[in-house]
């Protein structure tokens, strides 16, 4: 009976230090392993949309996401004659380039145009060119711009005005931001600044 007790007992405390050492040894690892960052910007990560594009730049070539590896990519769908918010969001996004310091050259501005008809590739480098000579404005058929914004979640919708060409585009407004392997990561939307926009690149940058 005593040699059964003591056994027991020996059993017993086996297993606390067993549990003992498990918890110690989850508390190191916790301890080890990085917090993860906390964005403005929605995060979006391990979406399954938007993961990439083929589309032709204001220059002629063909692009997809992996073009821009080592980059963070921050990717607006809008059209040169908007009035307010696509001249907005691409000064804002130039003001980004700039908080960033030397950082700014791994920043990568993607403009999309909803606007096939009158976005012609000559027009698309003109407007690029009023906020920063390394964005790039992006193109593709009518029918496939519908799939892409499908894709992407984008709306945009025709609104006729006075004359044939005279028209105006209502669109969603925010932009996809992807880390420098190219993975979908954050959605800001339109208006958040360019310092919350800044910040989230840097933590992007920093944990690339």
């Amino acid at each position: 009976m005593y040699y059964d007790h003591c056994m027991k007992k020996r059993s017993a405390l086996k297993l606390i230090a067993g549990y003992a050492c498990l918890t110690v040894a989850a508390a190191s690892m916790t301890a080890c392993s990085e917090p993860k960052p906390t964005f403005s910007a929605i995060d979006i990560t391990g979406a399954d949309y938007a993961r990439d594009f083929a589309l032709t730049d204001h220059n002629g070539q063909p692009r997809s996401i992996k073009d821009f590896a080592g980059k963070v990519v921050v990717m607006f769908f809008g059209y040169t004659q908007c009035p307010d918010v696509c001249p907005t969001s691409m000064a804002e996004l130039a003001e980004v380039k700039k908080l960033l310091g030397k950082d700014g050259e791994r920043l990568q501005g993607l403009f999309v145009s909803i606007d096939p008809q009158r976005d012609t590739p000559e027009v698309l480098k003109a407007y690029m060119a009023n906020f920063d000579p390394t964005f790039l404005a992006l193109y593709t058929t009518p029918e496939k711009l519908e799939a892409l914004a499908k894709d992407y979640k984008v709306y945009y919708k025709k609104v006729d005005g006075k004359t044939p060409t005279s028209y105006t585009m209502d669109h969603s407004a925010g932009s996809y931001v992807y880390d420098t392997q190219g993975k979908l990561r954050l959605f800001t939307r339109y208006g958040s600044g360019a310092p919350a926009l800044a910040a989230d690149i840097k933590l992007l940058l920093k944990n690339s």
